[in-house]
């Protein structure tokens, strides 16, 4: 009889947290923090409305780069268009490879 072992297929699955996949929640997390320094570092040095403002203005301009950044995929690349022909800069030269050989 053949023995059957039950297989977690969970470990195939892209991580995902909050609709952020892979590096993306890194980028999000990154964009919080970033956006509370900021924001609380102004709002002690000037105003406290005016820090209050610049940390939801900057949680929320950097999660919403994320999410746009995440649409072009896990690495982004530069998709050219258009035919490119690559030059040959190869010098072989056979007469004197002939020539040096015992």
């Amino acid at each position: 009889m053949i023995a059957k072992y039950a297989i977690y297929k969970g470990l195939q699955k892209p991580l995902i947290y909050r609709g952020f996949k892979g590096k993306f929640i890194y980028w999000g997390l990154g964009s919080l923090v970033g956006g509370l320094i900021i924001g609380g570092l102004t709002g002690a040095l000037t105003s406290m409305y005016l820090g209050g403002f610049l940390t939801i203005a900057l949680i929320s301009a950097g999660l919403t780069y994320t999410f746009f950044r995440q649409k072009d995929g896990l690495h982004s690349k530069t998709r050219n268009t258009g035919i490119f022909i690559h030059p040959v800069h190869l010098k072989l030269n056979y007469a004197a490879r002939k020539k040096n050989r015992i």
